[in-house]
């Protein structure tokens, strides 16, 4: 899986419950052919991050697949490394 881009977009919390910052990337990513996330559509991840504490701890809340284009949920599950490298991903564009 690669990143080939990204949006991203400051969550305001109205009720001011949630501790810290929080983040809404989508992020357009690449898988080969032999991936079973592959689409010839596309794929893109919805990730809310999470930025707390004083040190700036980021942390993955929540994440989506869904299929470009046809914005189709795809009810499955990224593997550790693929998390740690949106997390990594993310957490360097937090100033984008």
């Amino acid at each position: 899986m690669e990143i080939i881009g990204h949006t991203i977009e400051k969550i305001e919390d109205p009720t001011g419950i949630l501790v810290g910052d929080r983040y809404e990337f989508h992020l357009s990513i690449e898988v080969p052919e032999d991936d079973e996330l592959f689409s010839e559509n596309g794929i893109y991840v919805k990730a809310i991050i999470a930025v707390e504490g004083e040190e700036k701890n980021v942390r993955i809340a929540q994440y989506q697949l869904f299929e470009k284009g046809t914005n189709t949920y795809i009810g499955l599950e990224l593997e550790e490394d693929e998390l740690d490298l949106i997390k990594n991903y993310c957490k360097q564009h937090l100033t984008d």
